[in-house]
């Protein structure tokens, strides 16, 4: 397992830097700094005010006596999609975003929530309740 996210490592942030050359030979080496510095801004703001929402909903639905399980998986996707887009590259970036915009989160959360329940429906993944 730890040799896989070591190649999975070298290999994402090999691409990060590929495309940072990239871009930088097309629009010029401080261009894309300052393409790098204020998409990580974006970032942090969009990813501030989508963490906003997602605690207000949260407290919402926990006032009214309900569980919030598919709000907590979009805080999740949230704080994921919000640490991609601090990371310098674009990739990252585009991947951030795409956790970040509510509409495409929600097919991320529905995803994620189908493969959570086939690797608990196979037994991969045991749940214990304790009375």
């Amino acid at each position: 397992m730890l040799r896989i996210l070591v190649v999975l490592f070298v290999v994402v942030f090999g691409i990060e830097l590929w495309g940072l050359i990239a871009v930088g030979s097309l629009i010029g080496g401080w261009n894309t700094v300052f393409l790098v510095i204020l998409t990580g801004l974006f970032g942090a703001w969009m990813a501030k005010q989508q963490g906003i929402q997602v605690f207000r909903m949260v407290q919402f639905q926990l006032a009214r006596g309900q569980m919030p399980t598919e709000t907590l998986i979009d805080g999740v996707l949230v704080l994921i999609g919000g640490l991609l887009l601090l990371l310098p590259g674009f990739i990252s970036d585009v991947i951030g975003l795409i956790f970040l915009i509510p509409y495409t989160r929600m097919i991320l959360r529905h995803l994620l929530k189908r493969w959570l329940w086939s690797l608990i429906s196979s037994g991969r993944i045991q749940l214990f309740f304790r009375r």
